[in-house]
């Protein structure tokens, strides 16, 4: 169980976008060594996240903002898959 940088709310990890601050320096997704942070994959969390830099805190670090716009994307893609399999 992790729980969601943005909304707080306690969930498997494998439901939740995982942020690494990397141990070798820079920010990765899903995979890799280091301290994480972990997003809800919805709108309201990942603009939450973005305005209050709730993903800086949590890593102690900058977070880029292509970091935020990759995770943006994703969310856009999931939720346009979603609409065609109705």
């Amino acid at each position: 169980m992790r729980r969601c940088v943005s909304c707080r709310q306690l969930c498997d990890r494998t439901l939740l976008w995982r942020v690494i601050r990397l141990a070798a320096g820079g920010i990765a997704l899903d995979q890799g060594m280091g301290r994480s942070a972990y997003l809800c994959p919805s709108g309201g969390c990942l603009d939450d996240a973005r305005r209050k830099k709730r993903l800086q805190r949590a890593l102690r670090c900058q977070v880029a903002d292509s970091i935020v716009d990759a995770l943006e994307l994703r969310l856009r893609t999931s939720a346009a898959s979603g609409s065609e399999a109705r």
